[in-house]
């Protein structure tokens, strides 16, 4: 449960402590006093976006800091320890801050963690219903999913959209193979002419630079062929042949050494140099031999330059390119030949996720059918405890001409919410209040599942009042047996109803704006309770309203009857239809 929130400079808020107890908690105080800021900075620490117009005049950053209690859900223990965070046995500190730059930073344990681990982590200790959360009742999605946690189908709703989204996959195949089948055959005689020209030509990668080289040594034979006679004359050719040459300095050389034998290395230079021209005098000879005079080969060379040309032309802009368009052209004249057997199997994997889909839709459909009777029966039983002694509630399964993402039914919601009326939709007949009041009974009923240990009530009591203001305070005290509950309320029917009462205040600090909280006791409380109640805080009259609310909150029937989930006895009659 959460057992402490510390906010600073949030909103209007500098610094606060808000003490949260087990059972059922209340924050009270004057409209724009600050109760919804600080639900807001509780939603925060839940993951919710982060703006620096959160942060406080004056202040370079806002933080929002929430202690927990688990030693009762060890499964939160685990789960920390499965994302590497270290683990007290009794206690997780989740904490989020906004600097005045934009820039966010979340901790679980003083661990720096990310946003997205923050509300994951969060969503498994604190469930936030805010004062618009009844209009998701009018939403067909939302009542799907409220049906489906109640049936315990979640996973099996989720595998029926996995089921959905392979058949969708598989159709999706089948129709592009179709499209690309349909493309090929209105294009085939083209495909088969751009086809054919380029398997004929037989080409070959790197053949165009290979050719470019060729051309130019045939264009250029004579020229080459005098250059390399030239050269190879010139080192060991007659008269003055640098090789003739060369055989003179070596006798110089030999002399030399002859007077100074240190000189020995000098040999070994002159030998490198004379046989290296040696070897590059008969490299150009044999060059020289090698190149023909080929006129005939120069005009298949050129033709060929020719053919490479236009194909690139047409083609791609290069030979590589024009070699791929002619594989990617035979791959869909292919397709006209092969899309049959290619349809075959991509038809039978259609059928083979078709039927799961069907498998998992029945079974969906069978889990929803029992659950929606059984939640039914189970909202009838709460609607008298929350002033609707006349009200009837059903789930309908609305079948679809084929099975969707979400199953093959849609979900509807329909109440009868007085006597002598058919039963309607919910989004047709229900008011603001009246949707409340049923969202209420709802989460009353989904509470007994949820594993989640604190429940949030963000003024979920707008459009009522009175006597189902108490009925409201009394089921909310209920649900508090089982679960940290943590309400804000204008209704002192609701606050007198609850185990620790808590009071925000608006006031100022160096001329600025600040919010303020008080736990409320005795006679403060009473106080409090009659300010709610529109009367004179001070007057005995709306102080004896305000502590007879209190006493019948902490009568031992109304106790037993919270112990005992309420009695037949104790709910306004339902009328008979």
């Amino acid at each position: 449960m959460l057992t402490e929130l510390r906010i600073k400079n949030f909103a209007i808020i500098e610094s606060l402590s808000l003490p949260l107890a087990r059972g059922f908690n209340v924050l009270s105080g004057e409209t724009g006093a600050g109760k919804s800021i600080i639900v807001g900075a509780l939603g925060l620490l839940l993951g919710e976006r982060a703006s620096v117009d959160l942060i406080r005049t004056g202040a370079d950053r806002a933080s929002v800091e929430g202690v927990f209690e688990i030693s009762e859900h060890s499964e939160i223990a685990r789960m920390l320890d499965d994302h590497g965070i270290d683990a007290d046995e009794s206690l997780v500190v989740l904490k989020r801050e906004i600097a005045a730059s934009g820039r966010t930073r979340a901790w679980v344990n003083g661990s720096a963690v990310s946003a997205t681990l923050l509300a994951e982590i969060s969503r498994h200790l604190v469930n936030l219903h805010g004062q618009h959360e009844a209009q998701t009742l009018l939403d067909a999605e939302s009542q799907r999913r409220i049906l489906d946690v109640f049936a315990g189908a979640t996973e099996v709703a989720e595998q029926t959209r996995s089921a959905f989204d392979d058949v969708a996959s598989g159709r999706r195949e089948i129709a592009d193979l179709l499209r690309r089948k349909s493309e090929a055959e209105r294009r085939a005689d083209y495909l088969r002419h751009v086809a054919k020209e380029i398997e004929e030509a037989r080409l070959v990668e790197g053949e165009d630079t290979r050719l470019e080289d060729e051309a130019r040594r045939l264009e250029n034979a004579e020229e080459l062929r005098a250059l390399a006679s030239g050269i190879a004359s010139a080192i060991d050719g007659e008269d003055e042949a640098v090789l003739t040459i060369l055989g003179g300095v070596e006798r110089h050389l030999s002399a030399i050494q002859r007077i100074d034998p240190t000189l020995a290395r000098l040999q070994e230079l002159y030998d490198s140099a004379y046989y290296n021209l040696e070897a590059l005098a008969r490299e150009l000879e044999e060059y020289e031999a090698s190149i023909d005079l080929d006129p005939a080969r120069l005009d298949e060379v050129r033709a060929r330059r020719d053919l490479l040309f236009r194909l690139t032309k047409k083609y791609g802009a290069t030979l590589a390119e024009v070699i791929e368009t002619g594989h990617r052209t035979r791959e869909e004249l292919d397709l006209v030949d092969s899309a049959g057997l290619d349809m075959r199997q991509l038809e039978a994997r259609e059928r083979e996720a078709h039927a799961r889909l069907q498998e998992r839709a029945s079974a969906l459909t069978e889990l929803r059918r029992g659950a929606a009777q059984r939640l039914a029966g189970s909202v009838d039983h709460v609607l008298p405890d929350l002033g609707m002694p006349d009200g009837h509630f059903s789930v309908r399964l609305v079948p679809q001409s084929e099975i969707g993402p979400s199953g093959a039914e849609d979900i509807e919601f329909r109440v009868s919410l007085n006597v002598g009326h058919e039963e309607r939709a919910l989004s047709r007949v229900a008011s603001g209040g009246e949707l409340s009041r049923v969202m209420l009974a709802l989460k009353t009923i989904l509470a007994r599942l949820d594993h989640v240990p604190t429940l949030v009530f963000d003024e979920v009591d707008a459009g009522i009042g009175g006597r189902v203001g108490l009925m409201v305070g009394e089921m909310m005290r209920r649900v508090a047996a089982h679960h940290q509950v943590f309400a804000i309320t204008h209704l002192p029917q609701i606050a007198a109803r609850a185990h620790h009462h808590i009071l925000v205040a608006k006031g100022a600090r160096g001329g600025v704006t600040t919010a303020d909280i008080t736990v409320l006791t005795g006679a403060d409380r009473v106080s409090e309770l009659a300010r709610m109640l529109g009367g004179d805080p001070e007057s005995d009259v709306s102080r004896a309203h305000a502590q007879e609310l209190l006493e019948s909150a902490a009568a031992p029937e109304l106790a037993g009857a919270a112990a005992a989930g309420g009695t037949a006895a104790q709910r306004p009659p339902r009328r008979k239809r």
